[in-house]
């Protein structure tokens, strides 16, 4: 067996001095069937690691309910890094951050008034029940048990979040007690207080950074007197909100930066290799005063693009890392052509008028009481004497759509602090409420998501109401395995143009062969797409995304179909898929 340890100045392999270049591939952000190819082209860049981030609320989106299967795999991803000859470092939280929903953590543990990333007791006790559970996968895999696994994190950036040493001490205790004996880290952006708060004299302080290498090192050092430095999250690229613009980072600069590091003697684990992509409804959100969430491409600018594809950052960091270590001569192959179409997109119908059944409240009920974990719900009343007037609600978390007696009046968006909206006389108030994303940073994780409070008419208080979930994944299940049903009663002169509202609309494409392809959404409004029921994610012409990744494991050979679930409308009754990745404008 292999040994991997902290000495004086460096890390040790076999007792040999060991300059970590490692790589973040996060296996929940890639189809299964893919990871593979991802592993071996950064191998193929240089890499001798590759490192992932454990999603929670991936394996156990309910509680008691664990999956470490399919997706969620992560004995089989660790499998396959060792299959490629190279290591990994595992970073299992409990809170990940990652620009994933939540922030990693499930809804059920965050739901309510209690105390997170702490010492308090009952937290304690369900992060412990989570962790054993990943230390049974990743105990067997450690380095010196024959495995891959040569480091594994405490927390995740915790000084950025509080200072409860307790805590630590608790996360390092059940770490050893479960069995892991690989050196543990801890990683902080290189401020002093950063750095003082988020870690323990025990653990290995990293880095996390993307510029200005000496500085941040220097500090670093400060902190770590002895021992290897890393930057354990070499920030390459950067990630992109709805309404935002795509965000690059210039090649040369990049790829000096990490010459710096590595020139330096410091191990270096790049953040990205390979972003992936939020596929389904995983796309957390960012809020500092205004709510921006994640769009659901997580290319990240990375050396593998969203699709797998090398970049011109993959050559320039392939260049640099040579200079330092062995690199393969094997370049990966050039990407095959992706198909390109034109599909005709047939109405099925509005999707979101499911009947209310569940009794009356008095105030909406939100998502989290409902332990709803899709987008939407609609909540519904009767307005008080058929009046209209001054809608007032708390707060809406994220968007929704109002209307009164099926009749569209407006928009509330989280984004632009809408509260208010004027509505007309009429016998029913609909609020249909989308989840954008859940905030995965800061003192806002596991907020409560809906609508918000007690809305009010005219200063008068709304009740009565009816809060309806609905399961966007179901509603497209439906509609997938009757589609053609659902098509034929669709009235023949039914086009975009006469069809708003939420309306569901189905397409069948045919292929030669299982292909990677880009659905260009440019035409449509705001909603969600699925090719034979795998949930591609979110889109919506507030941009700067344009294309969804569809992953040939996704599709086959002959017929495919698609579901388009649009919110609004359609400007054309058509689905294009596009030669190649289109994420939007950049800054430049």
């Amino acid at each position: 067996m292999t040994s991997f340890s902290i000495g004086e100045t460096d890390f040790l392999r076999a007792g040999l001095p060991h300059q970590v270049i490692s790589g973040a591939i996060h296996y929940f952000r890639v189809h299964p069937d893919q990871w593979q190819d991802r592993i071996r082209k950064a191998r193929l860049m240089g890499l001798n690691t590759i490192e992932t981030y454990v999603a929670w609320n991936a394996h156990e989106p309910r509680r008691g309910e664990w999956d470490a299967t399919g997706w969620n795999d992560l004995g089989r991803f660790l499998d396959l890094i060792q299959a490629e000859g190279m290591d990994a470092i595992v970073r299992p939280g409990p809170y990940i951050c990652a620009e994933w929903h939540n922030g990693g953590l499930p809804n059920w543990l965050t739901a309510g008034e209690r105390e997170l990333r702490s010492s308090e007791p009952t937290f304690l006790a369900d992060i412990s029940d989570y962790l054993r559970r990943v230390y049974e996968i990743v105990g067997p895999r450690q380095i010196d048990r024959g495995g891959s696994v040569v480091l594994v994190q405490i927390e995740n950036e915790y000084g950025a979040y509080g200072s409860d040493k307790d805590y630590l001490e608790a996360l390092v205790a059940l770490t050893r007690e479960a069995g892991i004996t690989v050196p543990l880290t801890t990683v902080d952006q290189p401020t002093d207080q950063m750095l003082a708060d988020g870690s323990l004299p025990t653990l290995h302080k990293t880095g996390s950074f993307g510029s200005r290498s000496a500085e941040r090192l220097a500090t670093l050092r400060s902190h770590q007197p002895t021992g290897p430095l890393m930057c354990s999250e070499f920030w390459d690229g950067w990630f992109d909100w709805w309404g935002g613009v795509h965000h690059t980072t210039d090649v040369a600069t990049a790829a000096a930066d990490l010459d710096e590091l590595l020139a330096a003697g410091a191990s270096v684990n790049i953040y990205m290799f390979h972003g992936g992509t939020n596929f389904g409804l995983t796309n957390g959100a960012n809020h500092k005063g205004r709510y921006l969430p994640i769009v659901t491409s997580y290319d990240y600018d990375a050396p593998l693009d969203e699709a797998g594809n090398p970049t011109a950052k993959f050559f320039a960091f392939r260049d640099v890392i040579a200079k330092y270590a062995p690199v393969p001569d094997e370049l990966p192959p050039a990407p095959a052509a992706a198909p390109v179409s034109s599909v005709p997109l047939t109405a099925a119908g509005a999707w979101t008028d499911a009947a209310a059944t569940a009794p009356a409240s008095g105030t909406p009920i939100t998502f989290d009481e409902l332990e709803h974990l899709s987008a939407l719900v609609r909540y519904d009343t009767e307005l008080p004497e058929g009046r209209g007037g001054q809608l007032v609600l708390d707060e809406v978390r994220d968007l929704a759509w109002v209307s009164v007696d099926g009749q569209p009046v407006g928009t509330l968006s989280r984004t632009r602090h809408d509260r208010s909206l004027v509505i007309p006389a009429g016998r029913t108030l609909s609020i249909l409420v989308e989840e954008g994303g859940r905030v995965n940073y800061d003192h806002r994780l596991g907020e409560q998501k809906g609508l918000i409070g007690a809305p009010v008419l005219d200063g008068t208080p709304l009740t009565g109401w009816h809060s309806t979930p609905l399961d966007v994944a179901a509603i497209a299940a439906r509609l997938d395995a009757d589609g053609a049903g659902s098509v034929a009663e669709s009235s023949p002169d039914t086009t975009a143009e006469t069809m708003t509202g939420p309306t569901a609309w189905v397409g069948r494409f045919d292929l030669a062969s299982a292909a990677d392809l880009f659905l260009d959404t440019a035409a449509w409004s705001k909603g969600y797409a699925f090719v034979n029921g795998f949930f591609l994610g979110r889109y919506w012409r507030n941009g700067p995304q344009r294309t969804l990744f569809v992953p040939a494991p996704a599709t086959r050979a002959g017929a495919n179909s698609l579901v388009v679930l649009e919110l609004e409308q359609l400007l054309a009754p058509t689905a294009e898929f596009v030669p190649a990745l289109a994420l939007g404008d950049t800054e430049e």
